[in-house]
This record gives structure tokens, C-alpha cells and sequence, in this order.
């Protein structure tokens, strides 16, 4: 019998032959949000060989290996052998957690995440933090560099804990040499459930506008983040990445694109109601989180442009998929209202729907207390 032409011999042993496959992947805070969308992204990749999966809980995602324990636990090292890169997303930015439990979680995981990773022989990890870390000032560039100075304070939700990560980061490679770690910090982050003092800006009856302030608009849709985080496992780029649409949007072309109109307030009546019904308890947002939508924090994304990334959703698209979600959800000052509660502060203008909060608080917890 004759041998088999080589042409046939070769695609034979094409077919036959396991294609090269790339790193082992473990990504925390697997079962939901971006991470759950993140390891199903990895898992059906072709260029990545394993993805581990760890989560307090078990997700959907049946191709990952699963282990279920808190990221705080040291134990984590032992389930990181083998895994060539690490994607640290078991973050927790909730506006309703108790502040001090949050910074406790994020800070302490982040550090446990590094220390294991080090001692597990794990040659990358990818911490996400958010452009947010940047500061909203009036004197930022348009847009600003991966580069530029760290400039945010801890007032607003979540800040402090992401700037506490970025110095980790930065003091890792040192306390661990070897351990290469990369940084992504997406724009205002919408989909796969984001919840945020700035999604929540587009539930009010309103958009708040303070006097004299310049709001620019950048999102950054989670398929785009997670598109990202993949380049960045992939070693196509590291360093410090930012992450969102092209350009920005001017808060004119937010409120056509929307229709919304704004409800423009002085700024010492804004910030200093908005303070107010925070240290009281009233609200879940610090007068901290207006200043994002006060001045710019725009990003170019210039790192992963140059590593040939680039995003799928522009900005109209984004804060159209943005109002779809929050469609029939009515906030006032960061706090979620019932319908009837949310059109009466809607009516009342400015002033009375930020501080007119209080008072429906009140009227809740005197009603509370008479059953």
C-alpha cells in the first residue's frame, strides 16, 4: 500500500494534534459581575489552556475549576499552583457596605491575592481598579494619560481602598521580585450589574448640575473591560492601563441624549446638602462622589491603543444600554425611592430633592416605629 500524500499526511496530523495552548489562568470573584463574565470569556478561549476560578460561591461557568473560599484566606496560595496568571476581581465597591468592613475586604484580599501569588510561583497578576483613582478636577487634561498623577482623595465611595491597591500594586514588584503586575482602570463602568454612585447619577428624576462645574462623560462598557483584562493576560500590554470608549461626551449631550433635563444647584448648596444626608446616614453616597460628575477624569487609553486593543462600544451606545437598565429604578442623592416617593422629589426642584430625602427617611422610620 502506497504511503499517504503529504499534503493529506500533514493535515492529518493537524487534526489530529493538540493545538499549542497558552497560560493557566485564575481569575477571584468568578461567580458574578466582570468576573463572571471574564472566565467565561477566558474559558472558551483558544489561547488560554486552563482558567481557575475562585469565588466565595460556585458560578455558572461549568469549563473553569472552581474552588469556593474568601480571597482574605492564605489558603488561597495552595489553589494558585500551577496558575500562571492571576486576575484579582473579588472587589467589593457596594454603596450600601459598611465602609470600614469594605476597606477591610479590599485591602486585606488585595494584599493576600499578592502574597500567594508570589509564594505560588505565579509570574503575573491583574488588579482593576477604576480611572476614578485619577481625581475629577477642573484642571485635568482632556483627556489624561496612563501617567499622569494620581490626584484622587478618599472622600469619595470606594476611592480610598482603590488608591490602597494601586500603591500595593506598586510595591509589589519590589516585595516580590519576579511578580510582574499589571493595572486596569476602567472609565464609569456599565453592565453585568454595575452598580455605582455614577450609573445611579441616570436614575434620578433630574441630572445634578453644580454652577460652574464641566462634567465630561466617559464610560466603559464591561465587554470592553473584559476584552482588556484579556490583553492583559495575554501579555500584549502591562503596565498601568486605562480603559474606556473613545472621547467623551459634554454634559449638554448627555442630558439630549438622554432626555433628561438638569437641575442646576450652587455648589455650596449641593456639596454641602449632599455631606449633610451622608453623615447622618441618609444617603449611601459622600459629597465626595459629586465631584465625579462636576469635573473631568477622562482617560486616553493610549497603552492598549498602541498594543492594537480597541473598544467595541462608543459612548452614545454605552449610556443608551445604561438607561435600559436602570429604566423604572428612581434615586435621589445616591438613595433608591419608591415611584411615588421619587415623583414627588422630582417635582419639587432642586433643593427639595436633595434635601427633601431626609424628610422621606423620617416619614419612613415614623411609620416603621407605629407597627
Amino acid at each position: 500500500m502506497s504511503s499517504p500524500d503529504p499534503q493529506v499526511r500533514a493535515a492529518r496530523n493537524h487534526s489530529t494534534s493538540p493545538l499549542p495552548r497558552g497560560p493557566v489562568v485564575a481569575v477571584t470573584g468568578a461567580a458574578s459581575g466582570v468576573g463572571a463574565m471574564l472566565t467565561e470569556r477566558l474559558a472558551a478561549s483558544e489561547e488560554i489552556k486552563q482558567v481557575i476560578a475562585i469565588d466565595e460561591r460556585r458560578g455558572e461557568c461549568a469549563a473553569a475549576q472552581w474552588y469556593i473560599l474568601d480571597v482574605r484566606d492564605p489558603a488561597i496560595a495552595e489553589k494558585l499552583r500551577g496558575a500562571d496568571v492571576v486576575v484579582h476581581l473579588a472587589l467589593d465597591l457596594d454603596l450600601e457596605t459598611d465602609a470600614a468592613a469594605r476597606t477591610a475586604y479590599n485591602v486585606r484580599g488585595t494584599q493576600t491575592v499578592l502574597t500567594a501569588a508570589a509564594a505560588a510561583g505565579v509570574h503575573r497578576v491583574v488588579l482593576c481598579t477604576s480611572a476614578m483613582v485619577y481625581g475629577a478636577l477642573p484642571d485635568n487634561e482632556l483627556p489624561l494619560s496612563e501617567d499622569a498623577e494620581l490626584r484622587a482623595t478618599a472622600e469619595a465611595t470606594g476611592v480610598g481602598d482603590l488608591l490602597e491597591i494601586e500603591r500595593l500594586a506598586r510595591r509589589a514588584p519590589r516585595a516580590h521580585p519576579g511578580l510582574n503586575v499589571t493595572v486596569v482602570r476602567p472609565g464609569v463602568l456599565v453592565g453585568g450589574g454595575s452598580d455605582t454612585a455614577l450609573t445611579r447619577y441616570f436614575e434620578s428624576p433630574r441630572l445634578l448640575v453644580v454652577a460652574g462645574s464641566r462634567p465630561a462623560w466617559q464610560f466603559c462598557h464591561v465587554e470592553d473591560l473584559c476584552s482588556a483584562l484579556e490583553h492583559a493576560v495575554l501579555e500584549k500590554v502591562d503596565g498601568e492601563l486605562a480603559v474606556g470608549c473613545d472621547g467623551w461626551l459634554e454634559q449638554e449631550e448627555v442630558e439630549e441624549l438622554s432626555g433628561i433635563r438638569r437641575m442646576e444647584l450652587p455648589s455650596a448648596v449641593a456639596l454641602g446638602a449632599a455631606a449633610r444626608l451622608h453623615r447622618i446616614g441618609l444617603t449611601p453616597s459622600p459629597a465626595g462622589d459629586l465631584a465625579y460628575t462636576m469635573y473631568p477624569w477622562v482617560v486616553s487609553g493610549s497603552r492598549l491603543h498602541d498594543a492594537g486593543w480597541r473598544p467595541q462600544w462608543t459612548n452614545e451606545e454605552v449610556l443608551a444600554e445604561l438607561l435600559e437598565e436602570v429604566a423604572g429604578r428612581h434615586t435621589v442623592a445616591g438613595r433608591r425611592l419608591g415611584r411615588k416617593d421619587a415623583t414627588a422629589a422630582g417635582a419639587a426642584g432642586a433643593t427639595v430633592a436633595l434635601l427633601g430625602t431626609a424628610a422621606i427617611v423620617r416619614r419612613a422610620r415614623k411609620a416603621r416605629r407605629r407597627i
